[in-house]
This record gives C-alpha cells, sequence and structure tokens, in this order.
C-alpha cells in the first residue's frame, strides 16, 4: 500500500549555489561531537583529553538517561573538550588517525534477535542517537514504543542534497536497517519521497515499507508535514524518524559489526566557488572542504544545514550530528540607503513589496535562482499582522495563535492549538516572510521545551 499526497501552500526558494552532481573525497583529520546538537541532553564525559579512542568507542552519555550513549565517528585522540559559560561543554575535539580502527559489536544474525537485543546493540554502538522523536525532536526513550517510523527520502529546502546520490549504491545496506527498524515498532514503516525524485524508489527497490509519494513546495520535505498526512500524533502518542543516511549506517552496523559514520556531503551556496558532494564523516571539521573553495573576497557566513534552520559555524567549524548540507552566503553586514525605494529586481520578496515578488507568479521555466546574503533588511518591531503567514504554513493549525501562545507560555492554549504536531522547523518560512523580524523559530522551540520539561521527558 501507498499513497500519493500533494501539498499546495509553501513556498520554494530558488538560489544560487546548487551542488553539481560530482563526488569527491574529503581528507579531514578532525571531528569533533557536539552535545547542544541533541535537544534535551545533558553530558557526562567518558573520556579526557588524550585519551585514544576507537570508532565506535563511548565519549559521554546522557546524564537522565544512562544508557544513551554517544560514541566517537572515528578512531584517534582526544585533543581537546571545550566548555563554555557555566562549564557547559560546547565540543569534544577528536584528531582522527589516517587509517581507522573500529569498535566490534559483533556480526549476531537479525532474524534471531530480539527487540531487547536489537535495542542493547544500537545503544552500545551509538547509533540509537540517529533516531529522533515527535514531538520535541528529542533521542527516544529505549523503553518506549512508537506507533509508526518515518523516513523521509528527500529534502525541499533551498540548495538540499539530491537523495539518489546520497544513496547511490547503498540499497542493501538501507533495506537491512529497515529491517532493523522493524523490531523497534509495531506499525508501519514509511519511505516518503518527491514526485520530481522518483529515482530514490528505483534506486532502492525496498521492500516491507509503505512507500508514499509527496508533491508540493516546501516544507512538503518536513517530517511534521510528512506524520501530518500519514498519521497525526495526538496527545500521548510518539513517532519516531530518523534520516535514510543514519538507516544505512545501522544497516552497516548490523551487517559488519561496526559503527560505519561515513556519509556524502552537499558543499552549498553562492560564495562556493565549485559547489558539489564530497564523501565525509559525521562531525567532521569543514575546513577542507572550504579552503580553497570559497571567494576570498566576500564576508561569508558558514551554516551547518540549510540557509532556514541551519546553525552558524566557523570557517573551521564542524558538520552538526544531523547534516548532511555545508552552505556559505554572503553575511549581509552592510546598510543599504533608501534600499525599500528601489525596485530590488534581484531582492527576495514574498509579498510583492519589490518587483522580484511578481517573477514567482511566471513559469519556473522564466525564474532564475537568486542570491542572498544573511542581511534582514529591518529591526525587530511588534507583530505585523498580515495574512501570509497561512500561505506557506501547510498544516491545520493557526500559526499566528500559535506563536503568540507560545510567547505569552500558556500551555493549555499551545496544546489546543496543535503543538505536538509540529516543531521549530517548520516555521522557517513564516520567519523569512514576516516583516516584523521576529526570531519565531526560537520561541517555537523555547515553547516545545517548555512543555517537554512539563511533561518529564
Amino acid at each position: 500500500m501507498s499513497k500519493t499526497i500533494k501539498i499546495k501552500k509553501g513556498f520554494d526558494i530558488n538560489l544560487i549555489g546548487k551542488s553539481q552532481e560530482i563526488l569527491a573525497e574529503s581528507e579531514s583529520y578532525k571531528y569533533a561531537l557536539r552535545p547542544k546538537d541533541y535537544i534535551g541532553i545533558s553530558p557526562k564525559l567518558l573520556v579526557q583529553e588524550g585519551d585514544r579512542v576507537k570508532a565506535g568507542s563511548p565519549v559521554f552519555f546522557s546524564k537522565t538517561n544512562g544508557k544513551i550513549i554517544f560514541t566517537s565517528p572515528v578512531s584517534g585522540v582526544v585533543e581537546s573538550i571545550v566548555r563554555g559559560e557555566k562549564r557547559v561543554i560546547e565540543y569534544i575535539k577528536i584528531n582522527a588517525d589516517k587509517e581507522l580502527e573500529y569498535e566490534d559489536f559483533g556480526k549476531e544474525s537479525l532474524a534471531a534477535m530480539n527487540r531487547e537485543k536489537v535495542v542493547e546493540k544500537l545503544l552500545i554502538s551509538g547509533a540509537w542517537t540517529t533516531i529522533r522523536q515527535r514531538p520535541y525532536s528529542i533521542i527516544p526513550n529505549p523503553e518506549s514504543t512508537p506507533k509508526c517510523i518515518i523516513i523521509s527520502g528527500f529534502d525541499s529546502s533551498p540548495l538540499a542534497p539530491d537523495y539518489s546520490i546520497l544513496l547511490k549504491g547503498k540499497a542493501a545496506e538501507m533495506q537491512l536497517g529497515i529491517d532493523v527498524l522493524s523490531k523497534l515498532t509495531v506499525g508501519k514503516i514509511h519511505v516518503n519521497i518527491h514526485s520530481k525524485q522518483a529515482k530514490v524508489k528505483e534506486l532502492l527497490g525496498l521492500q516491507n515499507v509503505q512507500i508514499n509519494t509527496f508533491e508540493g513546495p516546501h516544507p512538503v520535505g518536513n517530517v511534521s508535514l510528512q506524520i501530518s498526512k500519514l498519521d497525526p500524533i495526538n496527545k500521548g502518542e510518539t513517532i519516531w524518524y530518523i534520516n535514510p543516511q543514519d538507516v544505512v549506517m545501522i544497516g552497516n552496523l548490523f551487517l559488519k559489526g561496526i559503527l560505519d559514520t561515513e556519509r556524502i556531503i552537499a558543499l552549498t551556496g553562492s560564495e562556493v566557488k565549485n559547489p558539489q558532494y564530497f564523501k565525509g564523516r559525521k562531525g567532521m571539521s569543514i575546513s577542507s572542504l572550504v579552503e580553497d573553495n570559497v571567494n576570498k573576497e566576500s564576508h561569508k557566513r558558514y551554516i551547518s544545514g540549510n540557509v532556514l534552520t541551519g546553525t552558524k559555524i566557523d570557517a573551521d567549524g564542524y558538520l552538526g550530528a544531523y547534516d548532511n548540507q555545508i552552505t556559505v552566503i554572503k553575511e549581509g553586514d552592510y546598510y543599504e540607503f533608501l534600499g525599500w525605494i528601489m525596485p530590488g529586481i534581484k531582492k527576495f520578496s514574498f509579498s510583492r513589496t519589490f518587483v522580484s515578488g511578481f517573477l514567482k507568479y511566471l513559469p519556473s521555466s522564466f525564474r532564475k535562482p537568486i542570491e542572498i546574503d544573511t542581511n534582514l533588511h529591518g529591526g525587530e518591531r511588534a507583530f505585523v499582522v498580515t495574512g501570509e503567514f497561512e500561505k506557506v504554513f501547510p498544516f491545520d493549525i493557526y500559526p499566528l495563535q500559535l506563536i503568540k501562545a507560545c510567547i505569552i507560555e500558556d500551555i493549555d492554549q499551545m496544546e489546543q492549538l496543535g503543538i505536538y504536531e509540529i516543531d521549530a522547523e517548520d516555521f522557517a518560512l513564516c520567519e523569512v516572510i514576516d516583516p516584523s523580524k521576529t526570531e519565531i523559530q526560537k520561541i517555537i522551540r523555547n515553547g516545545l521545551e517548555l512543555i517537554r520539561k512539563e511533561m518529564g521527558e
């Protein structure tokens, strides 16, 4: 059984700097684990500076649930443990070996393993941390059971990588990873693809899953939207989700008995000379990818992830735990005299403030990719009610009312307005078109965190 679902609300932002279909090797020997990448995790260290680790060796665990272990993506030496304010751990940095050594987790037959054995292997290897749950986008409790598991086989965000490239040649590992995940739920395993990316379906030929086809603009690739159309979350229920490349990693764990964190990463953005794909690993330093491959003249913003929801990092920063993409764009640290008076043919505009806003109504063949920077073109101000949010927010939820409920921390109202169905990333487009310049994603994340802590999750 499969479904075809079409989304009409939303908006695709067509940017300059999409990755060419070229795959190269990366040569990074610097890696880091960043506890802040994992929502709700308070780390307890298991290593010290100077310790040797293998790929799969435990580095820290969660204070709230000692079973959830975070392991090294490579073998090497713990270079430093970087702490921030109040001695909060920011990074555990590791200098990698040229030839990697792996912890041996065994090659036990999956058919002979029950759920408890599967969970145990995922936990001790650190692969469990690749799974997240909705609501809250946290790592799930190993003792809980989801009503289904979602694997989104595409990404609709700006300059997103093509998953047919990320998953090429990984059909066997992907299938085994799905078989592992099927041990964790009595519900369905959903693999979702976009109608324009049917190559993924042909490439993998997966079995024992429900393959669903989605069609429409961003945020059609967001997990929250896919859940709302396939199996909506009610209060007290959980759904788990996982990135396809992490499914491949889990498949390799049960096939080879090692934690192989290799993945393909898309280097994108207007400031990249040759946007392309690279073979890398989780937590790698991006310095080797961007060092000679970005425009030297401009002041740049480096982002782990996409321009809508990614995390700002330094030029020698590290790939986020759940990211497959690095984006480099211009920093918008300038003032523009009378900028609002100019026609703005090359500026991004959703509400038709500039001439470019009218171009979105032309056929796609007439629309060219645009270049953007980080300039907000104005400061934060009181909410301006425009009615525009509903045009890019394809949920059966009142977005403005939910934002206001989060601001005043009214938990009852947040629940009634459907906060369990969404995550901060679902409001990224609202944030982009908001004339008030409000940090909407931060407001929604704070609302979710308030409820999570109240519920003791």
